[in-house]
């Protein structure tokens, strides 16, 4: 009879006589094991023939065969008159268990171990959800499942906190104060794509242009290109813009729509909105019958985003800036209800940024022309005489949308910081000349 080893241990027969006590023997059901005696065997005895079976091969040799899950004690009588006890146990086949699981979850650090009739499964899953699927897979080995697999401690999962600047620009006004916007080419530069509307004035190698850009002084021994705000650009991070955007503000060339800041888990989405809802009706008939529904509209600044960060710490970056407003002019009417359109300027991206980095997004821009036409009443009607009595002027405004937008990376597990001061409201300094200089208390002492 060729014999089967149930594991490692059990690939040489078993010795009985090389045992101090009772020998334990481990053998997996099915399979069988070969014990040998120096004296000859006068009798064998098996305790629990349910789950071990023994044939005698030879007058020193017993084959010892697992047929059900348990434990059984197996007692040999030898001809010096000395008997040897072995205790068997018979554990569940869980090769299969071990390469189920492997194929199933190659990433999940499970041991999988037979105990008798117990499937004892140890280890360490990535989530409850998976040792709850690899406790089920070894339900068909036994109806006794230990599942003693620990959960590993949740990796922290960082987040994109995004900066968003939406600004409104006077081009009238823009013009009239010479601003522009500086690109010196230097390597850290993200990059620059224009939109091909305006030209740019280039400076030759030898030049040296100093400036006040955000409070730096700025020199160059490249090409330098000064390009119009009709573009579309990425900010070097060194470059102080806030201070650049409040210098506009102080013009008042700039104004300040919306400063939002999200924050969001990487590869969540997020959405920002400032403004509000514009109700219009929806007029349905079924048959014959008309039903008015009142649905809503958003309008004002708008903002979607959803950022990943990548292995390398770089930012994946999808933004969709949208700024839209009530526009009456184009007002409709229906049923009695006066519908205004509504003018949107939006734009949609996708970038990749170093934590820190900024981009702007410009070139979104309204151009409004308004007439107005007043005239005097009876005499302004009249002909030739009455182009004396009537005045008209034509009002044209140019404006500009820029949205800046610095996404960084932000650890949920860092120290924590102090809370950010709320903004305070500016207090108009007192003139004490106003007021009194005396208490009530003091003023009638006196």
């Amino acid at each position: 009879m060729a014999q089967v080893p149930a594991n490692p241990a059990a690939q040489q027969p078993v010795p009985a006589e090389n045992a101090g006590g009772n020998q334990v023997v481990h053998i997996l059901v099915g399979h069988s094991v070969v014990i040998h005696t120096e004296p000859r065997l006068t009798r064998v005895l098996v305790g629990n023939p349910a789950v071990v079976t023994t044939a005698t091969t030879a007058p020193n040799e017993v084959v010892v065969t697992a047929t059900a899950a348990g434990s059984s004690s197996v007692v040999l009588w030898q001809e010096n008159n000395q008997s040897r006890i072995i205790e068997v146990f018979a554990d569940v086949d869980v090769s299969l268990l071990r390469e189920a699981i492997a194929r199933g979850f190659p990433g999940e650090a499970i041991q999988a171990e037979a105990e008798e009739g117990r499937v004892v499964l140890t280890g360490t899953a990535s989530s409850a959800a998976v040792a709850d699927q690899i406790g089920k897979m070894g339900a068909p080995f036994s109806k006794d499942i230990v599942n003693s697999i620990r959960l590993a401690l949740p990796q922290r999962q960082k987040q994109v906190l995004l900066k968003v600047r939406f600004a409104q620009v006077d081009r009238t006004k823009l013009t009239a104060f010479g601003f522009n916007l500086l690109s010196t080419g230097a390597a850290n530069t993200v990059g620059t794509t224009t939109t091909q509307q305006f030209g740019t004035l280039g400076l030759g190698d030898q030049g040296k242009l100093t400036g006040k850009i955000g409070a730096r002084a700025t020199g160059f021994t490249t090409t330098e290109t000064i390009s119009d705000l009709l573009n579309i650009f990425v900010f070097r991070p060194d470059l102080n813009l806030g201070a650049t955007i409040r210098d506009l503000q102080q013009r008042n060339v700039l104004q300040i729509l919306a400063e939002p800041n999200l924050l969001a888990a990487s590869g969540e989405p997020a959405s920002f909105l400032a403004g509000g809802e514009l109700p219009y009706p929806v007029v349905s008939g079924v048959a014959g019958a008309t039903t008015v529904t009142v649905m809503f509209k958003p309008f004002g600044v708008k903002l979607e985003f959803t950022g990943t960060i990548e292995s390398d710490n770089t930012i994946r970056l999808k933004v969709f800036p949208e700024v839209s407003s009530l526009d009456f002019t184009n007002s409709v009417t229906i049923s009695g209800f006066v519908l205004p359109a509504i003018a949107t300027r939006h734009a949609q991206t996708v970038v990749e940024l170093r934590d820190g980095q900024s981009f702007g997004i410009a070139g979104l821009l309204d151009q409004r022309t308004t007439a107005q036409f007043s005239k005097v009443p009876g005499i302004g009607d009249l002909p030739i005489l009455g182009q004396l009595f009537r005045s008209r002027s034509v009002n044209k405004t140019n404006s500009e949308l820029v949205v800046i937008v610095t996404p960084t990376i932000v650890d949920p597990a860092a120290a924590p910081t102090a809370a950010p001061e709320l903004p305070k409201m500016p207090i108009a300094p007192l003139e004490q000349k106003q007021f009194d200089t005396q208490t009530p208390h003091g003023y009638g002492s006196k």
